[in-house]
């Protein structure tokens, strides 16, 4: 919910930290500590008494341009011009797709310390960034494929040693089509998908077909059974989570479903050289 004062007092603290050094203003002989509003106010192109009257709680709901302005004018950071807009507009600000960031070691090392769980992180375009030894053995060597061959959505459609690993091919790529459909709506990223629908449009009918129903799936968690080429049956279960101030990524852990699910994968994991798991 929105609350005029709390925007005033956020407004209110992010002002007085700002250096007007770094902003090239004069220091000069200043009451308090900061920049003074008639500069917010400038910088955000509104006028001093309106932003007066924002930091003073009586200035109306503003608009969402207008908390994008301010938050370039007092140089939030992404996580807090988010809270700029739950305070002033009680709600989060519309998404825009920005690419991704390469990952940090230390989300790699998670990656890693899961062991006997096939984990990779993906993009919200579905494309795969990094993963772990598990996930190389039992789902994918994403090592062996070019970085833009990694995406998910091409592979369900285009690889026809991922088609014969699910039970039901049918079910699993209307899934897929679905989520891969309300992740780039959630990100803004339908222009930047675009190029990729069209390329397998082109090479897969059933994809076509499915991708002109316009379902939406959500990932969620569940359980995933395949037909390993090397031990057989596989059930994983699986969850999707979210990575802190990475909204961009997302994090999926498949972990085995059962003992004997388990000791397939350390089969697998005993039987493969040493792989190279580092992203790119």
């Amino acid at each position: 919910m929105a609350d005029s004062n709390a925007l005033g007092a956020y407004l209110r603290n992010r002002r007085t930290k700002l250096d007007p050094a770094s902003f090239g203003l004069p220091a000069g002989r200043r009451r308090t500590s900061g920049l003074r509003r008639e500069e917010v106010a400038q910088r955000a192109n509104i006028s001093t008494t309106w932003y007066t009257w924002l930091e003073q709680g009586r200035g109306g709901a503003p608009s969402s341009d207008v908390l994008d302005r301010l938050a370039r004018a007092l140089t939030l950071t992404e996580i807090e011009r988010e809270h700029l807009f739950l305070v002033g507009l009680g709600r989060l600000p519309e998404v825009h797709y920005r690419r991704s960031d390469p990952i940090t070691p230390r989300l790699q090392r998670l990656l890693d310390a899961l062991g006997h769980s096939p984990a990779i992180v993906k993009t919200v375009t579905w494309d795969v960034v990094a993963w772990n030894r598990a996930a190389a053995v039992v789902l994918t060597d994403y090592d062996k494929l070019p970085p833009d061959q990694r995406n998910i959505l091409r592979m369900i459609f285009s690889d026809s040693r991922i088609r014969a690993a699910q039970y039901d091919w049918n079910a699993v790529a209307r899934f897929v089509v679905g989520v891969f459909r309300l992740d780039a709506a959630r990100a803004g990223a339908e222009a930047e998908v675009a190029p990729l629908v069209e390329e397998i449009s082109r090479l897969s009918p059933e994809f076509a077909s499915m991708w002109r129903d316009n379902d939406v799936r959500r990932y969620g968690d569940g359980v995933k059974h395949l037909r390993h080429p090397e031990v057989g049956p596989l059930a994983l279960e699986y969850s999707a989570l979210a990575i802190d101030g990475r909204p961009d990524l997302s994090l999926i852990v498949f972990n085995p479903a059962t003992p004997a699910d388990r000791t397939l994968i350390e089969t697998l994991l005993d039987a493969a050289p040493a792989l190279s798991v580092a992203a790119e």
